[in-house]
């Protein structure tokens, strides 16, 4: 189950970094509506995107080392805590998602998270966030 995890983690992670990084205006695309995309604002986000791609760079590349590594985190604390780290990656992408689709369900919100692609994100962000936290629980206890 680690490894399968450690897996996922790492596609995830790589997919963030490629959307964010190297696709940035695909991402800025998802967030902008269509009629502001040609305001200097748009392409400040765009920019602003390769640094959450930095962040999945990071978390994508520890979590592949971990995976081809496992020997150097033997104890089940340890691999715990990792994952649990991993947990709050994606957690953290997640729930700063939840206060917009809240404001979506009421006619709002600065972008559309419960439409689309950014709903297979917010989904995935909390799918990939319990799975963590469900392996860090079997290693914790």
């Amino acid at each position: 189950m680690l490894e399968i995890t450690l897996i996922l983690n790492s596609l995830w992670f790589a997919m963030g970094f490629n959307v964010f990084s190297i696709r940035n205006k695909i991402f800025a695309k998802l967030v902008v509506p269509r009629e502001q995309r040609d305001t200097p604002v748009f392409n400040i986000l765009a920019e602003s995107g390769r640094f959450l791609g930095g962040f999945n760079f990071a978390f994508m590349l520890c979590n592949i080392l971990f995976l081809i590594n496992l020997d150097i985190f033997p104890s089940n604390e340890q691999r715990a805590i990792l994952l649990f780290v991993f947990a709050v990656a994606h957690g953290s992408q997640f729930i700063f998602n939840v206060p917009v689709a809240i404001q979506n369900t009421r006619g709002g919100g600065v972008w559309q998270v419960l439409k689309g692609t950014m709903l297979f994100i917010f989904v995935t962000d909390f799918i990939m966030m319990s799975l963590n936290l469900i392996v860090a629980a079997m290693f914790a206890f």
